[in-house]
């Protein structure tokens, strides 16, 4: 551009002649002739390029793409034949692609106060003895409030329908303090799976006065806020960290949450204890009546005078032998009753295999023994 621009000043202004303008700038002659015709300045303009790969590519692509929009990058490259560059490849089907799947939106969620409480099972792995002092999983009851980001936890027995629901209630109970308008679960199998809920749930619901939501199969982020506090667990409480029972795992769990809920959040920016006193207010209160938790069986009580519960067998007065029982469980305690009368009542093991026995059952089925002998002489 600065020659052409000179070159018109020293031969229309000056009349310098081509050759000694030539000469004095260092050009050849055929340049600074083009320039003393030329209308404007020289343009650059970008050589065209010969036929690209992708250009040879493209239709078949396309082709593939409007009949399976989602096919794999990988599978199409092999459908076409492509031996290229994959990434290359595999970018290139990528900008076309929206033009056959269009993508799916997520709007933005605005989590309001008292709205919703997400709840999720998190499994820590191999670190909790059981009765027999073998490591292993429980599952871990976890609950977010979606507005305060509150955490509540508690490690379960089982992940059993009346286990749940009893995690749920001393969640509420003792740690929300209310109850929120909407629960939001994933298609866990003690709650309820393809938009059915088992048995005991609507009736837990409808004592609270609440609404229990599920999941959409394969759909994380619904309920992302409990996912990333399962995440926040894995990282920041389990390492580093032993436990003696599910007794020492809940106390320690519990010492910790004290803490988190004082930092302050990084998304609200404000501190989950303090969002949660907004959180309160807006849900309703807590029952005057608790509802119906943990596990009830009616059954007939057999010879031997032991109930099934978890795995784990319990010894029952011998006085219920072939009569109707109703076995409740709890997350501490196994109680038995026949007709109104307790027959048993025993702390709840963790794990399977456990034999729990009263020994005054032992000695109540000795004496019975003793007088069934007696009048069969």
């Amino acid at each position: 551009m600065e020659d052409w621009a000179l070159i018109r000043r020293l031969y229309g202004s000056e009349g310098i002649s081509k050759a000694q303008i030539a000469r004095h700038l260092g050009l050849s002659r055929n340049t600074v002739a083009k320039a003393v015709t030329s209308l404007g300045p020289p343009q650059y303009e970008r050589a065209r390029p010969a036929g690209s790969a992708w250009s040879i590519a493209e239709p078949p692509v396309r082709a593939l793409l409007s009949r399976y929009p989602s096919m794999p990058a990988t599978v199409i490259a092999e459908r076409i034949g492509w031996s290229g560059g994959r990434s290359w490849f595999a970018e290139n089907v990528a900008r076309v692609r929206p033009e056959y799947a269009p993508a799916d939106p997520a709007d933005r969620l605005v989590h309001l106060p008292g709205e919703q409480i997400q709840c999720d099972l998190m499994f820590p792995g191999a670190l909790v003895p059981d009765h027999g002092g073998v490591l292993r999983s429980f599952p871990v009851l976890v609950m977010v409030a979606t507005y305060s980001r509150f955490i509540a936890a508690v490690m379960l027995p089982s992940r059993v329908t009346g286990d749940l629901l009893a995690g749920m209630w001393v969640l509420l109970s003792e740690s929300f303090g209310a109850v929120p308008r909407t629960l939001l679960w994933d298609n866990e199998a003690g709650i309820g799976r393809r938009g059915k809920l088992v048995t005991g749930v609507p009736g837990f619901c409808g004592t609270l006065a609440t609404k229990l939501i599920q999941a959409p199969p394969y759909d994380p982020e619904t309920k992302g806020v409990v996912e990333r506090a399962n995440g926040y667990l894995r990282s920041s409480f389990l390492p580093g960290r032993t436990f003696d029972s599910p007794t020492d795992f809940n106390t320690q769990l519990g010492e910790w949450l004290s803490i988190a809920n004082t930092r302050t959040h990084r998304v609200t920016r404000a501190r989950p204890v303090d969002g949660l006193v907004v959180d309160r207010a807006a849900m309703a209160p807590l029952p005057p009546v608790g509802p119906t938790v943990g596990s009830t069986v009616t059954t007939r009580l057999g010879r031997d005078y032991y109930v099934s519960v978890g795995g784990s067998a319990y010894s029952v007065h011998p006085d219920g032998i072939g009569r109707l029982i109703t076995v409740t469980s709890s997350l501490e305690r196994v109680r038995v009753f026949c007709d109104h009368r307790l027959l048993a009542d025993h702390d709840r093991t963790w794990g399977a295999g456990a034999l729990v026995t009263d020994p005054t059952h032992v000695e109540a089925a000795k004496q019975q023994r003793r007088q069934y002998n007696s009048g069969h002489r």
